[in-house]
């Protein structure tokens, strides 16, 4: 979340209105019903979604890989060790990536 708030702000002095959602539990959403689901995920919006670890699953919360108004930023490999600062670094878990990463899906239909 800190992550994802820092990207709010930073777009925010560039005149970027973001939401940021914070989905802990996907079962626990998925359980809603749809008028829920889609006030707070409202279709035709551009969606990142921001996770440290696998991206999997997560398409089906913000888009199809082909959708140019979604993205996440996830890591789906493994294998690297360093602190953990250096490998948020080279993952792109930085408030400047995602933030840019915001930029980009917003300038294809945001």
């Amino acid at each position: 979340m800190p992550l994802a708030l820092g990207a709010r702000e930073a777009l925010a002095k560039d005149g970027v209105a973001v939401r940021v959602v914070s989905m802990p539990c996907t079962q626990a959403f998925d359980r809603q019903d749809d008028a829920y689901r889609r006030a707070v995920l409202p279709r035709g919006v551009p969606r990142l979604a921001v996770e440290a670890g696998t991206t999997e699953g997560w398409r089906k919360y913000v888009g199809a890989v082909d959708d140019p108004i979604a993205g996440v930023i996830g890591i789906d490999r493994y294998g690297e060790s360093a602190p953990a600062a250096a490998l948020f670094k080279h993952f792109g878990f930085t408030v400047d990536h995602v933030a840019q990463a915001v930029r980009g899906i917003a300038a294809c239909g945001g």
